[in-house]
């Protein structure tokens, strides 16, 4: 499994167990034993603290723009492995840096974890919303 691919799926494991608890429990030491346990040796920790973090810092931005896009779909009716999918997506196609991650990555990366952890209707969910942001923020770049 690549290193950064690796990374996002420690992120969205340590995700899914806070959001589980209701955001009770310590993230920090969630993400550090899910390193350990899940990847050690890991080349780019970095990574994966810079993604959890970024999450955490923008989860009211990136839960807006969830509830505005999948109206249908409040935001607590999403199953816990397909709202942390979208948040990590989101956060990486909004708020990453795009020379390091470009917005396609981020999407096919969203979209192979939903395949890999989330049910069977998870990853055309995930394409679907951050497809829809996606074209969304390339149309407002479009009218500047």
């Amino acid at each position: 499994m690549a290193t950064r691919h690796l990374a996002r799926t420690i992120v969205l494991q340590s995700l899914y167990e806070w959001d589980f608890y209701k955001h009770e429990s310590d993230l920090p030491v969630i993400i550090e034993r899910n390193i350990k346990e899940y990847g050690p040796g890991i080349d780019e920790p970095d990574f994966v603290w810079r993604i959890a973090k970024g999450v955490i810092e923008h989860l009211g931005e990136i839960d807006a723009i969830i509830t505005r896009v999948a109206p249908e779909w409040p935001l607590e009716q999403i199953a816990i492995i397909d709202r942390n999918v979208l948040r990590i997506g989101l956060y990486e196609l909004l708020y990453a840096d795009r020379n390091e991650v470009p917005p396609k990555v981020a999407i096919n990366e969203a979209i192979e974890i939903a395949k890999n952890y989330g049910g069977q209707n998870s990853p055309k969910f995930v394409n679907g919303v951050l497809g829809t942001v996606f074209r969304e923020t390339e149309a407002a770049k479009e009218t500047l």
